[in-house]
């Protein structure tokens, strides 16, 4: 149940629906395909562990999935360097962890070498989310930071803690704590910028520049025109400068308004 709550993805039905991937990025997913395929192979090598291997089994599928989705919807100018990262990570990393670890690892060594980068990758699973934090803080947003998959990710760390204790299986418990102390940041920061909204400029901070403008432009012309019009001109001059600040009165006045609708 753990990783199936895991490895659910609502981020993805977003993707389908806009046909873009906006600004979500592939490296959970990644990191997360490679975490299940080597917990396959950890847990095919110890005995009674089917439930590890049927759920990384689904992960590995699940995780397939959304790369292609995401490859799929990609800009261009991140399709290649995205199928480059997984040809490279997923399978030229697996490959070169599962040819070192049964040539030069044998017994029991082979399976706690294997067990630690168990631990590293599921550390990765839980940590890939935090890349997006550092932009969730410069730009007050979280947009990008699908909460559902902290949400999961927490969950199931929680579940697989558990899972790990009861089996007396350290490989398991240890990162699921980390894994859990990394979802519940990940929560933390999206309940604190969820709701925030830029604080609008106040009202004479919006005017003010305009106001500044308008006095020195009445002030030059005034100047101007007392040293070329005529008394006429400069009347007809101060007339036309009364009626275009009474327009940029109005202005004001509507920018007041919608200010305080906002």
């Amino acid at each position: 149940m753990g990783n199936i709550l895991e490895y659910c993805r609502p981020t993805f039905v977003r993707v389908v629906k806009k046909k873009s991937t906006e600004g979500f990025q592939s490296y959970p997913y990644m990191v997360s395909l490679i975490s299940a395929m080597i917990w396959i192979y950890y847990a095919s090598l110890k005995s009674n562990e089917y439930l590890l291997i049927t759920i990384n089994s689904f992960g590995c599928v699940t995780e397939t999935i959304y790369i292609a989705i995401f490859i799929a919807y990609a800009p261009k100018q991140v399709k290649m360097p995205t199928l480059r990262l997984v040809i490279l990570l997923n399978f030229g990393g697996f490959c070169l962890i599962l040819l070192v670890s049964h040539y030069f690892l044998k017994g029991a060594k082979r399976l706690e070498v294997l067990g630690w980068l168990c631990d590293a990758f599921a550390v990765g699973v839980f940590a890939a989310p935090l890349s997006i934090m550092k932009k969730v803080i410069q730009t007050k947003s979280v947009e990008f930071m699908p909460f559902y998959l902290s949400f999961f990710l927490t969950l199931s760390a929680v579940m697989w803690f558990f899972y790990g204790f009861l089996m007396k299986d350290l490989f398991v418990a240890v990162p699921n704590t980390l894994g859990f102390l990394f979802g519940v940041a990940q929560m933390s920061l999206y309940a604190v910028y969820k709701n925030y909204k830029k604080k609008l400029p106040a009202v004479a901070e919006v005017l003010e520049p305009q106001l500044q403008e308008l006095s020195e432009h009445i002030v030059d012309v005034v100047k101007l025109s007392a040293m070329v019009c005529p008394h006429e001109l400069i009347s007809a001059v101060m007339v036309n400068i009364n009626m275009g600040t009474e327009k940029v009165e109005v202005e004001n006045e509507v920018i007041k308004e919608e200010i305080t609708k906002v």
